[in-house]
């Protein structure tokens, strides 16, 4: 999985942001012979020093999952709000951050990105690869490979802030977007990052970057945050933390599926219409989840 022109250096990654898959992420690839997380960039203030204090000078992200085995541990080399500290000479950088915050640190990140670099969102449902190619230029774009993934690979969560991670539910399969560069195959790209995240989830090429964008995941949370809500006086303080999917009942699940009946049909018109647009990747989230959490569903 080296990717510098030097064989033996390891490949640097450049995390953005400094959330719950930041910090998997950290522990995953921190733990992998051949690669190594080179830097952590966070945009949000006061985010990267409140993460450098948590780590501390010897510290690291453990990070247990879903899968069994011993915990990882990984650290990165460098933590900053700084994109000229930790982007030059990065050959993957991954955003696993709200999607609204793309444009942000795609504009940061520009002056410092090497031509060849793999780059890409986790999720990247929002039109990740029109955001880049906007701020990046067409040209940067076309010699480096960009990709998307239509959901993170994990349900996961902070358990100590800068030091302990869990995941709750690794997925079995999710779809991914490549645009790669000429030097570089698609099947190389998605290699690239599966070797990243490990054997699960298995990525799965999409057929475009509009199936990651039409993917049905973009649904799930404000329908089920507004069923949680929508018949609670919220001037009232909870008795206990909600829950989130645990707590999703019969009406909202036929919310959901009724929504994503509609992202059919919009498929279908689209496909309708482009009679050569394939958008067969992507499927009612009643199918999504089975395919995903087949091993965790009961009923």
């Amino acid at each position: 999985m080296v990717l510098s022109n030097d064989n033996t250096n390891k490949t640097k990654v450049l995390l953005c942001g400094g959330g719950n898959a930041v910090h998997v992420l950290t522990a995953y690839i921190g733990a992998l012979p051949d690669a190594q997380v080179c830097s952590i960039l966070s945009l949000y203030p006061g985010e990267a020093e409140r993460l450098q204090e948590a780590l501390g000078d010897n510290g690291s992200i453990r990070c247990e999952n879903d899968l069994g085995g011993q915990p990882v541990y990984g650290k990165p080399d460098l933590i900053s709000s700084d994109p000229s500290t930790v982007a030059p000479g990065c050959d993957v950088v991954i955003m696993a951050l709200p999607s609204s915050f793309h444009k942000l640190y795609l504009e940061k990140l520009k002056p410092h990105l090497k031509t060849g670099v793999v780059i890409g969102a986790m999720p990247g449902q929002s039109g990740f690869d029109l955001c880049a190619r906007s701020v990046l230029g067409k040209e940067f774009c076309r010699a480096s490979s960009i990709f998307a993934l239509e959901t993170l690979p994990w349900a996961c969560r902070i358990v100590e802030y800068g030091r302990q991670v869990q995941v709750l539910g690794t997925k079995s399969e999710i779809g991914m977007a490549i645009a790669s560069s000429p030097d570089r195959s698609t099947d190389s790209v998605r290699d690239i990052i599966q070797g990243l995240i490990g054997p699960k989830p298995v990525l799965k090429a999409d057929s475009n970057f509009l199936s990651v964008t039409l993917s049905n995941p973009n649904i799930v949370h404000p329908t089920i945050s507004y069923g949680l809500y929508r018949d609670r006086d919220l001037s009232v303080p909870f008795d206990e933390h909600p829950l989130f999917y645990q707590d999703v009942n019969q009406q909202t699940g036929e919310m959901l599926s009724k929504i994503s009946d509609e992202v059919l049909a919009i498929r279908d018109n689209l496909c309708k219409k482009y009679p050569n647009l394939d958008l067969s990747s992507i499927h009612h989230l009643r199918d999504f989840m089975l395919l995903c959490y087949s091993n965790v569903i009961d009923d």
